[in-house]
């Protein structure tokens, strides 16, 4: 059983004091989680004796910094279920999600310029056959995804004629399986997050990847919430791509993956172009090499890398099914804790069934970032706004929430915390329960 108590002494800054002195209660790991010492020691170690450009030189350091490079690469694929030649690395999950949308903007380009013209031959005839969109082509994804997950494919679809279309929510926060059937015999892509970062919800997959195989389409994955909290395994699920980031898995900012089956990432169109990418640069012409070096222009944010193999290997020690575990207890903590405190409202399930422990809500009559600030001020950290995702509040009918997600690290003391800062909270604002009891009364 994992013991947060004790996991907590290897995160430094959890240890310290915010707010004349009071101990940092931190449950905004949804956002960005804490980082361990030994991800910190690392990244510091790299620096200190292993810093060099990788794939590019001769000399001892920078073989071990190349080597050090792709040995992350192995086990970051591993711990998600991938080969190593299936992972890209990238700045973050944004830019993963962009690399994939853009090598379909530029198959379509390319199948759109005159035939056997350099605009047509700057992508392969594969790439052609398998990335082109046009009008008629559609792109599906759900009103539960962030932005990351959402604005790539509106571009997409306006630069290309291609429909964007989207499953809905149902009452409970879940994806409405009623409109699974935006899935259809024209649909190219299926862009689904594997569980929301505003009502933690996990997506049933099976489902409807089933049916973008049925009709050939393409499926990506945002796996950002779920890599740290899951065991993930990307083959058995069966997507053609997944992203996800490191410092949401208590690895470093500036980096993160993307997966791709090799068949896949071997007929993208690369993103970015550059050094380090290609095989032959001619005045006229340039040849690429093989994935997953095409995707990786310029110099790399090795230390990073680096770190994010030191984040994967501090989970692999904790055991991703006890961290699942964990998550769940959090999760049920914080949905019966906020059940007791009058006038607040969970946004998404109120059951910790198939959920993670990201629980976003709002406190009747008062403004998130008040009560943010007021959190903020019993020394409690969660996130507030619209978690850049403004269409699945929309969708609940508000325009921001507050959000409370937890980590490795959370304690049943932190949530504790954080239900006492609610109450304090509606305190401070002249809410009390004889006011709600009024209230239901009225109703």
């Amino acid at each position: 059983m994992l013991i947060p108590e004790t996991i907590r002494a290897d995160f430094p800054l959890l240890g310290r004091t915010v707010r004349g002195g009071k101990p940092l209660v931190y449950l905004d790991s949804g956002a960005t989680a804490q980082k361990p010492q030994q991800v910190i020691d690392a990244e510091l170690q790299f620096y200190a004796q292993t810093n060099a450009a990788v794939h590019r030189g001769a000399h001892q350091i920078a073989e071990e910094a190349t080597e050090a490079y792709e040995d992350a690469r192995a086990v970051v694929a591993e711990f998600v279920g991938a080969a190593e030649d299936e992972i890209v690395w990238t700045k973050n999950a944004t830019e993963a999600l962009n690399l994939v949308a853009y090598g379909f903007l530029s198959a379509s380009l390319a199948a759109a310029a005159t035939p056997g013209s350099a605009a047509a031959e700057v992508v392969d005839a594969a790439g052609r056959e398998r990335y082109a969109l046009g009008v008629g082509d559609e792109i599906v994804v759900s009103e539960a995804e962030h932005h990351a997950n959402l604005v790539p494919w509106q571009q997409l679809a306006a630069k290309t004629g291609a429909t964007l279309r989207w499953i809905g929510l149902g009452e409970d926060g879940r994806l409405d399986p009623a409109t699974y059937s935006v899935i259809g015999d024209r649909t190219r892509i299926l862009a689904i997050t594997h569980a929301s970062n505003v009502t933690g919800a996990i997506t049933d997959l099976d489902e409807l990847v089933g049916r973008a195989r049925r009709v050939g389409a393409c499926v990506v994955l945002d796996a950002c919430q779920t890599a740290a909290h899951m065991p993930l395994d990307l083959s058995a699920l069966d997507v053609d791509f997944a992203a996800f980031s490191a410092h949401k898995m208590v690895g470093p900012t500036g980096v993160g993956a993307l997966f791709g089956k090799r068949e896949m990432l071997e007929d993208l169109p690369p993103f970015l172009t550059g050094g380090s990418m290609v095989e032959v640069v001619t005045m006229e012409s340039t040849s690429f090499m093989p994935p997953p070096q095409r995707f990786e222009a310029g110099t790399q944010m090795v230390a990073q890398v680096v770190g994010f193999r030191a984040a994967v290997e501090y989970l692999l020690d904790l055991g991703m099914d006890q961290v699942a575990a964990h998550e769940r207890a959090m999760t049920e903590l914080l949905l019966d804790g906020i059940a007791e405190v009058p006038g607040v409202r969970v946004l998404g399930p109120q059951d910790a069934y198939d959920r993670l422990a990201v629980v976003a809500f709002e406190v009747e009559g008062i403004h998130p970032h008040d009560v943010g600030q007021v959190l903020d001020s019993t020394g409690v950290a969660v996130r507030v706004g619209h978690h850049c995702a403004q269409p699945i509040h929309r969708r609940f009918g508000v325009h921001a929430s507050a959000r409370a997600s937890a980590g490795v690290y959370t304690t049943a003391a932190d949530v504790e915390a954080f239900i006492a800062g609610l109450h304090e909270v509606r305190r401070f604002f002249g809410r009390s329960d004889q006011d709600d009891a009024v209230i239901a009364e009225a109703l």
